[in-house]
């Protein structure tokens, strides 16, 4: 069945950048809708961004809107997250999800599939 993995993550500073790749195994990866999310320690799990399967569709959580830009590629399969002007408040170990109905949403409870997550530290 389809395993994802993140990888990408990192110490940086803050304004920074880095960015966060979701790798996959199996053919279904290219029709699933694929979210990130972080959590960090004592935190609820919380909406990042979301991708649908074409990559025409993306949504994203407010508090990353005009930092970070989610995107796809196919042919690997990997869906990538972009985090620019990194602020303290972004540290979070943050995880790839794939939704097998395409949908791109924010409730963590509408994906299927999810990886292990990155650790990614923004220091000031």
């Amino acid at each position: 069945q389809v395993q994802l993995v993140e990888s990408g993550g990192g110490l940086v500073q803050a304004g920074g950048s880095l960015r966060l790749s979701c790798a996959a195994s199996g053919r279904a990866f290219s029709g699933y809708a694929v979210g990130w999310f972080r959590q960090a320690p004592g935190k609820e799990r919380e909406f990042v961004a979301a991708i649908s399967k074409n990559g025409r569709s993306t949504y994203y959580a407010d508090s990353v809107k005009g930092r970070f830009t989610i995107f796809r590629d196919n042919a690997k399969p990997t869906v990538y997250l972009q985090m620019n002007n990194l602020k303290a408040a972004d540290t979070a170990v943050y995880y790839c999800a794939a939704n097998y109905r395409d949908i791109v949403v924010a409730p963590s409870t509408q994906y299927d599939l999810w990886g292990q997550g990155t650790q990614v530290t923004v220091s000031s």
